[in-house]
C-alpha cells in the first residue's frame, strides 16, 4: 500500500479527489470552486477543511510517520484502517456519537467524513470557560454503549473473537500508548520533558516510587492483555468536538481491544487535569471556582450516567456468551444477575481510577502534553498547577482499589486543589 501513497497538500487535493463522486455531491462538482485548508493540530496525521458551493467535508490522511517528530519516528499508515473501522463499529454501537464516514480509500490512508460545525475541540472551549450542556450524558452513554455492545457480554463470541483479531493488528500505535504512556514517564526517558527546574523535586519523587512502579506495571498488563472490548484508546478533551449543546467523539485510530475502564479513565484524567489548570486560565476567583464546579459534576454524572446505561444494557442486551441469562434470569435469579452487573462495575471504576492517574502522569512528564497546562507560559504558574495533577495521580493510582466511589474522586482532587493531605 505504501508503495502507492502519496502525500495530500493544499494545492493537490482537489485534483486528487475531484473524480470522486462523495465529493461532487458533498463539495461541488467543479474542484475550481473548491477551499481547501489544512487544519491539522494534533500529533500525527494531515487533517483538511474542503468546502465548496454544495457543502464542506473533513479529508484525514495518515501520514507514514509520527507528525509530532517527523520523519525520523516512521508510522505505518495502516492505522487509517484501523480508525476507519472503529469509526463504523462506533456509529452502529451509538449512533450519532462520531462524524459520518463517506469515503474510505485504504491505498492513500484517507477517510472523508462529515465535517462537524460550528463544533471545536472541547480542550479550547474548557480553556475559555465555557461550558457544555449535555457533555457528561453524551460521554457517559458513549463510553457505556461502546464498552457493553464491543465486548462478549454482547457480541456473538466469532463476532467479537474475529473483530479483536482484526484490530490486534494495530500494534505500532498500542506500542506508542505501551511505551510513552505506561513506560516513559517512570524513568528518565530520550523523549519525555516536563516544567523545569520547578518539578524537578516531585518528579524525582515520582519515579523512586518503587511501589507507584509496581502499580502502574500492574495497570499495563491490564491493557495489553484484557481485551474486553473495542476502547477508542485516546479518549481525551482533544478527542471530542462540541458546540453549546452538542458533543460529537472523534479521532480513534488507536482503537484496540482492552479493559472496560480505559477510555472512561483516560477521559476522567484529563478533566481532572481541566479542573486544576482553571486557576490560570480564569481570573475572576468566583467564575473560576464555578466552573471547577461544573468539572467535577460532569466527572460526576459521566459515570453515574455509564453506570445507569450499562445496567440497562445488561438487563436488556446480555446476548454474549457471559452471564448468560440461562443461568440468572431464567431460572428466577435475577437477583444474582443484578449483583454480578454491579461487581463488574465496581472492576471498572478501580481500573478507570487508575488509568485516569496514569494519564495524568504522562500528560505532564512524557512526550505529548496537554494544552490546558502547555500553554501557560509563567513556568511557575504552571509548574503549581502540574504538581497538583502528580499528586493526585499518584494517589488515584495507589490507591484505586480503596476509594469507595467517584464521590471519593472528586473530594481528592478539591483536597489536592487547596493543597490538604489525603
Amino acid at each position: 500500500m505504501e508503495n502507492d501513497y502519496k502525500a495530500l497538500s493544499p494545492e493537490t487535493l482537489a485534483s486528487r479527489l475531484s473524480d470522486l463522486e462523495v465529493m461532487k455531491w458533498s463539495v461541488g462538482a467543479d474542484p475550481a470552486g473548491w477551499s481547501v485548508r489544512e487544519v491539522g493540530d494534533g500529533n500525527l496525521n494531515l487533517v483538511f477543511i474542503v468546502e465548496g458551493k454544495a457543502g464542506s467535508v473533513i479529508v484525514k490522511q495518515a501520514l507514514p510517520y509520527v507528525r509530532l517528530v517527523g520523519d525520523s519516528w516512521p508510522l505505518p499508515l495502516k492505522r487509517a484502517f484501523f480508525e476507519y473501522h472503529a469509526l463504523i463499529r462506533q456509529e452502529a454501537r451509538d449512533p450519532g456519537s462520531v462524524p459520518a464516514v463517506l469515503h474510505f480509500d485504504e491505498s492513500q490512508a484517507l477517510i472523508i467524513m462529515e465535517r462537524l460545525q460550528p463544533h471545536i475541540i472541547l480542550r479550547q472551549q474548557t480553556m475559555e470557560g465555557r461550558k457544555v450542556e449535555g457533555l457528561a450524558r453524551t460521554m457517559g452513554l458513549f463510553a457505556a454503549r461502546t464498552a457493553f455492545r464491543g465486548s462478549d457480554l454482547s457480541m456473538k463470541a466469532g463476532d467479537k473473537k474475529a473483530d479483536a483479531a482484526l484490530f490486534a493488528g494495530n500494534v505500532e500505535l498500542c506500542d506508542i500508548t505501551e511505551t510513552l504512556v505506561f513506560t516513559d514517564p517512570y524513568y528518565d526517558a530520550e523523549m519525555n520533558r516536563h516544567t523545569t527546574p520547578q518539578l524537578d523535586g516531585i518528579v524525582a519523587a515520582l519515579r523512586a516510587d518503587e511501589a507507584l512502579k509496581v502499580e502502574v506495571q500492574h495497570m499495563k498488563r491490564a491493557f495489553t492483555s484484557r481485551g474486553e472490548t473495542m476502547c477508542h484508546g485516546d479518549l481525551h478533551a482533544g478527542s471530542i468536538m462540541v458546540t453549546h449543546d452538542n458533543s460529537r467523539v472523534i479521532d480513534p485510530e488507536f482503537a484496540f481491544y482492552g479493559p472496560f475502564g480505559f477510555d472512561i479513565g483516560m477521559l476522567i484524567g484529563n478533566y481532572l487535569m481541566a479542573y486544576h489548570a482553571m486557576p490560570a486560565h480564569i481570573a475572576d476567583e468566583a467564575a473560576c471556582r464555578d466552573y471547577q464546579d461544573w468539572i467535577l459534576a460532569v466527572i460526576d454524572e459521566t459515570w453515574s450516567v455509564y453506570c445507569e446505561e450499562f445496567m440497562r444494557l445488561w438487563r436488556t442486551e446480555r446476548t454474549g456468551i457471559l452471564y448468560p441469562a440461562s443461568l440468572y434470569e431464567d431460572q428466577g435469579h435475577g437477583f444474582a444477575s443484578e449483583a454480578a452487573g454491579q461487581q463488574l462495575l465496581g472492576e471498572i471504576f478501580c481500573d478507570l481510577v487508575g488509568f485516569a492517574g496514569i494519564e495524568m502522569h504522562r500528560r505532564i512528564l512524557g512526550l505529548a502534553h496537554v494544552a490546558e497546562l502547555d500553554s501557560l507560559e509563567d513556568e511557575d504558574v504552571r509548574a503549581r498547577c502540574e504538581a497538583k495533577c502528580l499528586k493526585l495521580g499518584q494517589m488515584l493510582i495507589m490507591n484505586r482499589n480503596r476509594l469507595t466511589g467517584m464521590d471519593a474522586v472528586i473530594a481528592a482532587a478539591r483536597r489536592a486543589e487547596t493543597g490538604e493531605q489525603a
